[in-house]
């Protein structure tokens, strides 16, 4: 038993789109191969074949692509293939020098001696689904960039929007009327050229942006985690694509706590000493579900009571409003935690759960 144990390979891939860098480990450490062979699963396997040992685990660093190839590897060979966490891995050198063959034997040792700080290798349904909500957002971002720059072209002409019902917000109807009809005519021809660009790349953004989401209803449509989070209160469409594609599972965390620490809505804890404080939310996760979730906290904190009553004593504390609705979001995920797992809420959360809004 202990000589089948000591034939156990550990495996380290720094990943590149043409080649790799691929490290094999015994069970003591001994370096057995350390090469940059090409990208493709066969040949991996291959320069591991030559060590003559059975692979026990393989390490790869998340990165894009990453992800596919674990997956061949886990289909064609039936290896137990884990993602690294590439800022982690990062944090944990013992030199500041940076080259594939010690970031291959990096990943291998982490995964030797039980150290590898992994990541969630999601699979091909929930990539898809991440592939078409970014494509949605840079959409999104790409009408507002060009909003934006017509606000700046009206500023820079130090053009006034008129004093009427409907026109205290751009680009509401009114607004856009204003913008059509009357600002156009006071602008240089070439400033309202560049405006009549702008607005229909933004038509043209609309309806991109439509289809979109047409393409995500059909996705997920018989999806049913997407059902179940739109029938909780406050969200809508894109905030259940967006936590679907983005967690995945819920199940994958431990605790309502973990998920909310993935989603970026923890605080950071900057303690020293005596000296005990917060820094702001921890930087990590997805900027565009920590967007979405806050979104939802100020939606629910206008349709909810108990939100609202929430938010109502923070404020009343001197939390700014950002805070605020950042611990609502906070509190929400770590209860949509229970209801998505159907596990037993801790007694305090089951109580508030049940106390009728």
């Amino acid at each position: 038993m202990k000589n089948s144990t000591n034939k156990d390979l550990f495996v380290g891939i720094d990943y590149h789109q043409k080649s790799v860098q691929v490290c094999v480990l015994d069970r003591s450490g001994r370096v057995l191969a350390n090469k940059s062979v090409d990208n493709d699963c066969g040949v991996i396997a291959a320069l591991t074949a030559r060590a003559g040992h059975r692979v026990r685990r393989v390490a790869l660093e998340a990165c894009n692509g990453a992800a596919d190839l674990a997956e061949q590897l886990i289909e064609r060979f039936g290896w137990s293939v884990e993602l690294a966490h590439p800022g982690y891995v990062a944090r944990m050198k013992g030199s500041p020098d940076k080259h594939d063959l010690g970031d291959a034997h990096l990943l291998a040792d982490l995964t030797r001696v039980g150290y590898l700080p992994k990541v969630w290798i999601a699979p091909p349904w929930v990539r898809e689904l991440r592939r078409l909500v970014r494509y949605r957002q840079q959409q999104v971002d790409q009408r507002r960039n060009a909003k934006l720059r017509i606000g700046a072209l009206l500023r820079d002409h130090r053009l006034q929007v008129p004093v009427k019902p409907g026109m205290l917000n751009a680009w509401t109807q009114a607004w856009h009327a204003w913008l059509t009809d009357e600002a156009l005519k006071q602008l240089p021809d070439e400033s309202a050229w560049v405006i009549e660009r702008q607005l229909v790349r933004i038509e043209q953004l609309q309806k991109e942006i439509a289809i979109t989401e047409k393409r995500l209803w059909s996705f997920t449509g018989e999806d049913q985690l997407t059902l179940r989070l739109l029938d909780e209160t406050g969200v809508g469409p894109i905030t259940a694509w967006v936590l679907r594609a983005e967690v995945g599972r819920f199940d994958r965390f431990n605790d309502g706590k973990a998920l909310s620490r993935f989603c970026g809505l923890s605080p950071r804890n900057a303690s020293s000493s005596q000296r005990q404080a917060d820094a702001g939310l921890i930087k990590a996760g997805s900027n565009l579900l920590r967007a979405t979730l806050i979104e939802l906290a100020h939606r629910l904190t206008r349709c909810t009571p108990r939100w609202r009553q929430l938010k109502a004593k923070l404020r009343a504390a001197g939390k700014p409003g950002s805070v605020a609705a950042a611990a609502v979001a906070n509190r929400w995920v770590r209860q949509l935690y229970y209801r998505m797992t159907d596990q037993q809420q801790p007694n305090r959360e089951r109580i508030l759960a049940a106390t009728p809004c």
